[in-house]
């Protein structure tokens, strides 16, 4: 079977592939996740997802790499992870009864092939309107500082299976 690399840190990711029941490795891209200017959300996760994915495969040119990456939007404002729970209360109150899009990219890379697959899902949910005793409620209950706006999480496995299959990994 090949070798196969998340070049991603995330708990969250970790947990969702290992449902896949494929070994796997992790390797922390170290990458500059900065926005360009005007770049919008999707284009963004997508450069992001292949940039974490090819800096991977350039280094272990025989293993396949996943990169993903996850950019929440409500309205035209991207969600950035908040860092503080000050800033955590401050987007969900912002997004209280609004709709956001999660815009999820996905990059298999393998250098030694030059195959690079991507693919794109978009999540679009409808928050309810959240009081501020709720949104305080749900920082204390949760883990919120890393990750951008609600419990989705960040690594879309139909689409995954695709590009694994279409690699040529067998999953059950």
């Amino acid at each position: 079977m090949p070798r196969l690399i998340l070049a991603s840190t995330s708990a969250y990711r970790r947990e969702l592939l290992t449902r896949l029941r494929l070994p796997f490795d992790v390797v922390q891209p170290d990458i500059d996740e900065a926005a360009l200017p005007g770049e919008p959300a999707s284009e963004r996760a997508q450069r992001l997802a292949k940039a974490k994915s090819q800096i991977i495969a350039q280094r272990q040119p025989d293993a396949w790499v996943i990169g993903s990456d996850q950019v929440a939007q409500c309205a035209d404002s991207v969600l950035d992870k908040p860092g503080s729970s000050e800033r955590a209360h401050a987007q969900l109150r912002a997004a209280s009864g609004r709709e956001l899009r999660f815009h999820t990219a996905l990059c298999l890379s393998h250098a030694a092939s030059t195959a690079c697959w991507q693919a794109l899902d978009i999540t679009h949910a409808q928050l309810r309107t959240l009081s501020d005793a709720e949104i305080s409620r749900y920082i204390a209950a949760e883990e919120v500082l890393d990750c951008a706006g609600t419990a989705l999480i960040g690594l879309p496995l139909i689409a995954l299976c695709q590009l694994l299959r279409r690699a040529g990994f067998a999953l059950p």
